[in-house]
């Protein structure tokens, strides 16, 4: 079936590192898009990293340089790299998908979440 598992989250210094898995069903991995939003208490979700269907990735600003989006394409996991981690980094990553094909528009795909804290 068509879905989406993370894991990873957990609590880091300023400065330091983790990274988030995103499990997704094969279908998926070969989606318009697979990537990750996140949001913290009282603030609006925002998009911190895509990947588009034929490689193509895509940041936020606050995040460029020092988040990086892989994956493991034989077990089906999308790796998001996060280093020199700072507190505005900590909230809820949700990894998500957009299952259409091509550009063509197909359905959102949201996985349950992982806590990110960054705390001195």
């Amino acid at each position: 079936q068509v879905q989406l598992v993370e894991s990873g989250g957990g609590v880091v210094r300023p400065g330091g590192s983790l990274t988030l898995s995103c499990a997704a069903s094969r279908s998926l991995m070969n989606a318009n898009s697979l990537g990750w939003y996140r949001q913290a208490p009282g603030k609006a979700r925002e998009e911190v990293a895509m990947r588009f269907q034929h490689g193509h990735t895509t940041y936020r600003d606050s995040v460029k340089g020092r988040f990086t989006i892989s994956r493991d394409t034989a077990k089906n996991i999308q790796y998001l790299q996060m280093k020199n981690l700072k507190i505005e980094d900590t909230g809820t990553y949700f990894c998500y998908s957009d299952s259409g094909r091509d550009g063509v528009r197909g359905y959102d795909y949201w996985g349950q979440g992982t806590q990110v804290t960054v705390s001195p």
